[in-house]
């Protein structure tokens, strides 16, 4: 156990002294989850809205196909991603490969369906009086859909969350498709991965810290604003 207690106090030293390769590496997962989270977040909640929200045919294969790709392996989003953006690939010409861009945009196929489908759940989880309720009242259909929405912002705002998550504490898609590249797409959990082997704790379990601080960070604020608007 001195080892883990060593590696402890080097990754104290290494965030109170600013570490540039730490930082690095929390600068660039920072940048790609912001990004993937957008994207996954501007898309991923309209369409769950509509699938939770209407109704129509086909509905329930589509939800069987978003809820089956919540279990989708990272390595294989990597793997498919990888083979369109490669220079073989029919998108190869984008020069997306070994990019942040490129990793943010594989993240947002893996943490897609996850917004899709908590966010559908939500809307199907609304008490079924809200809508005949509100149509009495002479709410529009735009109202009516605004209103349910707003019911469900917390059920929403924990998919997102929920998301990010899964974003953040991925490993297979930013080593297949950002390369581990110290200084440019190296991520925490890369570089993680890498010290480990490496035999170097101290750097990993710094990372570790704020991969920890960030996840206490975003349910904290997620817990003062449900304390606060309820």
């Amino acid at each position: 156990m001195d080892y883990l207690w060593g590696g402890l106090k080097q990754a104290v030293i290494l965030l109170l002294n600013l570490d540039p390769e730490t930082y690095s590496a929390v600068i660039t997962t920072l940048q790609v989850t912001f990004l993937s989270i957008t994207m996954a977040v501007v898309i991923g909640i309209p369409l769950g809205f509509l699938l939770g929200y209407l109704h129509f045919p086909g509905k329930r294969q589509i939800r069987t196909v978003t809820d089956t790709l919540l279990a989708l392996p990272t390595v294989v989003v990597g793997l498919l991603v990888y083979a369109f953006i490669s220079r073989r690939g029919p998108l190869g010409w984008t020069n997306l490969l070994y990019t942040v861009p490129g990793i943010a945009i594989a993240e947002v196929l893996l943490i897609l369906p996850i917004v899709i489908s908590l966010t559908a759940t939500a809307i199907e989880g609304l008490d079924r009086r809200l809508r005949p309720t509100l149509r009495s009242m002479g709410a529009s259909r735009v109202q009516v859909a605004m209103t349910s929405l707003h019911e469900a912002r917390f059920a929403v705002l924990i998919a997102g969350v929920t998301a990010y998550g899964r974003a953040i504490s991925e490993v297979g898609i930013a080593m297949m498709i950002g390369g581990n590249i110290k200084w440019y797409t190296r991520t925490m959990t890369t570089a993680i991965a890498l010290e480990t082997a490496k035999g170097q704790f101290a750097m990993g379990i710094a990372l570790g810290v704020v991969l920890l601080a960030i996840v206490f960070f975003l349910n904290g604020m997620l817990a003062l604003l449900r304390r606060r608007t309820t």
